[in-house]
């Protein structure tokens, strides 16, 4: 059985945190940096994804049993569960399928809905980086400039790239995101749902969640609420972190 890439810090309570598409454990660093005064917090890099093993197969009973996996692998029997973007759709599914080891859940960003594919120019920009040809990320990213407009969303994707004896390689397997892309953006086919409290967060200038999606929400996630942080976007964790943290924590607490 493989296991997932992961990090544990703290003490107290379980607290498990799962990154979104493109991410890795890193991602959601600030968040942890705050609760491990309190709870015992496990980073996961995805499958695909940092240093976790690849495999041609993203769904999400797939990666959910994936986290499965490591928490019987590290006997831990329940936790409270924060997911952004991607890793809120694994965390959602951990829920609804294996309730008996979900405690509190926090979605950042995203519903448990089909996406229309907009990480195409992303895929190809990735994979169109000559990395025979650059010798940094500063040339990496003049070649993906060409594809990928946003500074920062640039600065976040190569941070994938690795270098191991002088020769620059992606950590993550863009091939294997490639070809499950259709089930990474895939919505959610179910009649389960899942009891316990849920805490959906917002950027209040993000539309991954939307007005419509509320019933869906409250079919799957009956005790959930939500609280919307404005002038975040899909990366609210990391634009507005002290925010972020203090709405984890009131919600936990």
């Amino acid at each position: 059985m493989k296991l997932l890439n992961y990090t544990q810090q703290g003490s107290g309570p379980h607290l498990l945190l799962i990154h979104g598409l493109f991410g890795s454990l890193d991602n959601l660093n600030m968040v942890a940096k705050q609760l491990k005064n309190t709870y015992t917090v496990t980073s996961v890099d995805v499958r695909n994804h940092g240093d976790s093993f690849h495999e041609n197969t993203m769904s999400y009973d797939d990666l959910a049993l994936d986290v499965v996996n490591l928490l019987t692998h590290l006997s831990i029997e329940k936790t409270h569960v924060l997911g952004h973007s991607m890793g809120g759709k694994i965390a959602m599914w951990l829920a609804l399928n294996f309730p008996q080891h979900v405690d509190k859940l926090m979605i950042a960003d995203i519903a448990p809905v089909k996406y229309p594919p907009h990480h195409n120019h992303i895929i190809h920009g990735l994979k169109s980086i000559d990395l025979s040809s650059v010798t940094n990320r500063k040339e990496a990213d003049s070649q993906l400039a060409q594809h990928v407009n946003e500074l920062g969303v640039r600065q976040f994707l190569l941070r994938n790239l690795s270098t191991t004896n002088g020769e620059i390689s992606f950590k993550c397997s863009l091939e294997f995101i490639d070809n499950c892309y259709e089930q990474i953006m895939a919505g959610f086919d179910t009649t389960r749902s899942f009891s316990g409290e849920t805490l959906f967060i917002k950027g209040g200038k993000s539309d991954y969640i939307q007005a419509e999606h509320r019933d869906l929400i409250l079919t799957l996630f009956p005790q959930s609420k939500a609280k919307i942080i404005p002038d975040a976007g899909h990366w609210l964790h990391a634009e507005k972190t002290s925010i972020f943290n203090k709405i984890v924590e009131n919600f936990l607490a």
